[in-house]
């Protein structure tokens, strides 16, 4: 079994940016896919970002493309999401989710395609 704790949300003004953090524990992810997802109140949970098995590929939809980046430190069993340039839209929970697979280069953008989620980390933006 899987546990993935997100950190590093908080409250920030319009125009600042948050690191957010994902450690896992239980089992390794340094092989399996990993996802950025938030969930605004009355909201469906949106994709922000992906990154393969290898590092090799990571995807993001366009209104977060050159403001969020994922990445990935295999040696900490840990994922990032660096978000810069924040808007008060950003408000929401933030959540990570971990694929167990053995594609190497497939990164994946749907809630359903993920076996493991976090509970999630506030971040709020004011204006």
């Amino acid at each position: 079994q899987v546990q993935l704790v997100e950190s590093g949300g908080g409250l920030v003004q319009a125009g600042g940016s948050l690191k957010l953090s994902c450690a896992a524990s239980g089992r390794t992810i340094v092989t399996w896919p990993m996802g950025w997802f938030r969930q605004a109140p009355g909201k469906e949970r949106e994709f922000l970002a992906a990154i393969s098995r290898q590092s090799g590929n990571v995807y993001y939809p366009g209104n977060v493309k050159g403001r969020f980046t994922i990445s990935r430190d295999n040696t900490k069993n840990t994922v990032y999401l660096q978000m810069n340039n924040l808007k008060p839209e950003d408000t929401a929970v933030y959540l990570c989710a971990a694929r167990n697979t053995a594609q190497t280069y497939i990164i994946y953008d749907r809630t359903d395609e993920y076996d493991y989620w976090g509970q999630g980390t506030q971040v709020t933006v004011s204006s």
